[in-house]
């Protein structure tokens, strides 16, 4: 895999892809490089049989993403034409995300704000030490927030959460994000990257078509029931029964041992 900046890294082990915001200096702030970036490793992890689940985090100890890199904007965002090629780069990136069909964790440590709210939102799972800060400024700069993110947070902390969060532009702490369902759970700052490790390398030893279909139906619960593919879900469940997985998790149930399992 290369790609065109340093600021992201991809590294995979043990089943888990990892893709960090390498940008500290500013404390991960987004810049073109990094959203281009993001498509490259997410389609090679998804295309990679070895990756089973994936975790963004952010270098430093500082910040999982804290926005977008504002310094870059007089060159990247300078006219009409600039800017709308960085909307669809961004727009693009956070969609990859939130299609990826493998399990997606994000993993925050320090401040997650504006962009990076969005791109944590389109996380499976979102766990946080508790330094940790949250918030959107969109109010304090005079900028809408996206419908995707909203209808990410609304899901997440229902309307009148969302609503205080976007009307105020004021950041909460990891156990008010906690109380309000924005994040599954606070960890101890010393022990979040083992933490998310062990739980990934759960998932990944997992049967893939039941985890994916488990996935997939979430996502349908979550849209209105006249846009449900009840198709899709019934050919998914069909594949896990077919599926060799399938097997193994009764034969290794019978045979009280660890399942091994492949994908197919």
């Amino acid at each position: 895999m290369k790609l065109n900046t340093e600021k992201m890294i991809a590294e995979k082990a043990d089943g888990i892809g990892w893709m960090t915001f390498n940008n500290p200096a500013r404390r991960n702030a987004m810049s073109l490089e990094m959203w281009e970036a993001i498509d490259v490793i997410l389609e090679d992890f998804e295309n990679d049989d070895s990756v089973r689940v994936v975790v963004m985090k952010g270098a430093g100890g500082k910040a999982f993403v804290s926005g977008a890199d504002i310094s870059e904007f007089k060159e990247k965002r300078n006219n009409a034409e600039a800017a709308a090629h960085y909307a669809a780069v961004s727009e693009g990136a956070r969609a990859r995300l939130g299609n990826l069909g493998k399990p997606l964790i994000a993993m925050i440590d320090g401040f997650c704000l504006g962009g990076g709210l969005a791109v944590a939102l389109a996380a499976d799972m979102r766990f946080a030490t508790e330094q940790s800060q949250f918030g959107v400024p969109a109010a304090r700069l005079g900028i809408a927030y996206g419908f995707d993110g909203l209808r990410r947070l609304v899901s997440l902390v229902g309307p009148a959460m969302a609503n205080e969060i976007m009307f105020t532009g004021n950041r909460i702490n990891a156990d008010e994000a906690l109380r309000i369902g924005l994040i599954n759970r606070v960890i101890p700052g010393d022990n979040i990257e083992s933490t998310v490790r062990d739980l990934a390398m759960t998932i990944a030893n997992n049967a893939p078509l039941s985890v994916n279909a488990s996935k997939v139906t979430i996502k349908e619960v979550l849209k209105d029931a006249d846009d449900r593919d009840m198709d899709n879900l019934a050919r998914i469940s069909k594949a896990c029964f077919d599926s060799a997985d399938y097997a193994e998790g009764r034969q290794s149930f019978m045979e009280k041992r660890q399942p091994v399992f492949t994908g197919t």
